[in-house]
């Protein structure tokens, strides 16, 4: 950090940024194995491959106990908090979503101002689930600190086991997915995540059971005016 600031940047992130720019073909900062002289074809096979192998590399690397303890917990939660901004903040929506639907108490919020002050309202038998890729998100990291603070149990979707957002959190959930820092947001670590979270929901609902499916029904059913 002290050589990144002589040399006249902000900090270790924008000197990632900077090096990623010298150091990546252009192209691969879309995807990593894309190559300019590649067609179509070969293209959308490329593409398939790495949203394929972001899945099975976080099947390698995600713990079935944390797992576990995860689903647990969301299970007896008094009520649920979904935090993630920029690209993580559409997963947290997805995860709202997805729980509303069996009756259980969640609700996302993607704006850090309004992160921080919910959080501080949460008690024990809550449960905070903070969603990002690099767990270094300074507003998600401090949305979760007050969260901890509070007496909320807190879990984390993130690829990186050694970052801020795990150490604070009660249990982590990790994914496996290789992204530069100008691939941020990527579809391949954007499936990963939302594997997992695909993960958490059928093992929630599946623990549930009668009570899940009957609410799943009664949620299709209040909605099933807004199809033609």
């Amino acid at each position: 950090i002290r050589l990144c600031r002589r040399l006249g940047l902000s900090g270790y992130q924008e000197f990632k940024l900077i090096l990623a720019k010298d150091v990546v073909m252009t192209e691969e900062n879309l995807h990593k194995n894309v190559s300019v002289d590649d067609d179509l074809a070969t293209m959308a096979k490329k593409i398939s491959e790495q949203n394929i192998q972001a899945i099975n590399n976080t099947m390698r690397v995600i713990s079935m106990e944390e797992l576990q303890k995860a689903i647990d917990a969301i299970v007896d939660a008094r009520h649920i908090e979904v935090y993630g901004v920029g690209a993580s903040g559409y997963t947290a929506l997805d995860v709202m979503y997805k729980f509303k639907r069996i009756g259980l108490d969640v609700i996302a919020y993607i704006d850090p101002h309004i992160q921080s002050m919910s959080a501080s309202l949460l008690q024990k038998g809550d449960v905070a689930l903070a969603i990002s890729f690099s767990g270094s998100t300074r507003d998600t990291v401090n949305t979760v600190e007050i969260a901890k603070k509070s007496g909320a149990t807190v879990i984390c979707i993130t690829n990186h086991g050694k970052s801020p957002i795990a150490k604070l959190a009660d249990v982590v959930l990790l994914s496996s997915v290789r992204e530069t820092p100008l691939q941020s947001g990527a579809l391949s670590s954007k499936i990963a995540h939302l594997h997992i979270v695909d993960l958490l929901y059928t093992g929630v609902t599946m623990k549930m059971k009668e009570e899940a499916m009957d609410n799943i029904n009664k949620t299709a059913a209040a909605v099933l005016n807004k199809l033609y």
